[in-house]
């Protein structure tokens, strides 16, 4: 008798299930489509994933380890740094050092480029280690943003400012991990967006969400509505018209966590300037940027008031930017207030100026 004759029918099926497409196995797919790559990329990526495990590892038993809480500093942004934002940090520097194509590092937790130990690494990467750490004590899923750009000094030099200043329509690579119920890696290389979900029985990362489509159309806003008498009058207007259609307010405060969840099921991220921030809180390399290209190689839209973020000019490390992105549909109507605005704007000053 052979084994399968030792199963009933509902075993068998469920033995029959595909094994599915791990991480690894993706990335050899899609470099067998460009003959010209030497596997720097794809090696790159396979970093951030190991990174991630770790990570996700150490989020897993930071209650138990004593990682939870502050970590007494700030960071170049001035925000009180937690003690995950740091071990973030240093798993992910660890792993460009290890790797050997990264020639070197944004982050949000140090202000100056951190120099790998790999100066003919081909490429750099904006990072945010942790977004959303401070609210990790209570348990809220938190993320991880990338961007990669291929360098445009001289290989074999150390990296400078122009190789992160390049604009986001320059980027490699880009993506997210989010550490929730599951943990997730969401990245594009221009191609479109897969998602992959971690299975920790087996230590990789799986194809689980081919090609991700956002929705044209949306019904929930996400954004800080405490801010909400700070924040342009285009800004209200569009939330008072989401809350006339009934649209569902829903806000984690990890930009990770909603945009990913309006980038599944159609929605609108809303981070925009107030009176006492007019460029808003998101940073422009290694958070909007990204988040920008996902959201167009996903069919949705990402501006920063009156442009494309991706055609936004950086003009610093640090840099920051409004953020309105998700459903093409609810960005466009959102474009339109803005738009409105500025030409009446412009008609009140020709009228004083007659």
């Amino acid at each position: 008798m052979t084994v399968q004759h030792t199963l009933n029918g509902s075993d068998t099926a469920a033995f029959g299930l595909p094994i599915g497409i791990t991480l690894d196995r993706f990335i050899k797919r899609q470099q067998s489509q460009f003959p010209s790559a030497v596997g720097d990329l794809s090696q790159l990526l396979r970093d951030i994933a190991l990174a991630s495990k770790i990570v996700n590892r150490e989020i897993n038993r930071a209650g138990l380890s004593g990682l939870a809480g502050t970590a007494g500093s700030t960071n170049v942004q001035g925000e009180m740094q937690q003690k995950l934002d740091l071990a973030a940090h240093i798993r992910f520097v660890r792993a460009f050092n290890n790797g050997g194509e990264v020639a070197g590092i944004v982050s949000e937790e140090e202000e100056e480029i951190i120099y790998t130990e790999y100066p003919t690494g081909k490429y750099v990467v904006a990072l945010d280690p942790l977004d959303g750490s401070s609210n990790f004590d209570t348990n809220v899923s938190v993320g991880t943003i990338f961007s990669v750009y291929r360098r445009v000094s001289p290989v074999g030099s150390q990296p400078t400012e122009a190789d992160f200043l390049q604009g986001g329509r320059r980027q490699v690579a880009a993506g997210y991990v989010l550490y929730g119920p599951s943990t997730m890696l969401v990245f594009t290389t221009g191609n479109g967006v897969n998602g992959f979900t971690y299975d920790p029985s087996l230590g990789e990362f799986m194809l689980s969400h081919p090609l991700i489509q956002c929705p044209a159309e949306g019904r929930i806003y996400s954004c800080n509505e405490g801010y909400f008498s700070t924040y342009d009058e285009s800004v209200r207007a569009y939330l008072n018209q989401c809350r006339d259609r009934g649209c569902s307010a829903r806000y984690i405060g990890a930009f990770v966590a909603d945009f990913h969840r309006n980038l599944l099921k159609g929605g609108i991220y809303l981070y925009p300037g107030t009176s006492t921030q007019p460029d808003g809180k998101i940073r422009l390399l290694y958070e909007a940027y990204p988040m920008a290209w996902l959201a167009e190689q996903a069919n949705g839209q990402a501006i920063s008031t009156s442009q494309p973020i991706l055609d936004v000019r950086p003009d610093a490390l640090h840099a920051r930017t409004p953020v309105f992105a998700g459903s093409t549909q609810m960005v466009t109507e959102l474009a339109g207030l803005v738009s409105n605005q500025n030409l009446s704007g412009q008609h009140r000053i020709a009228q004083v100026e007659l």
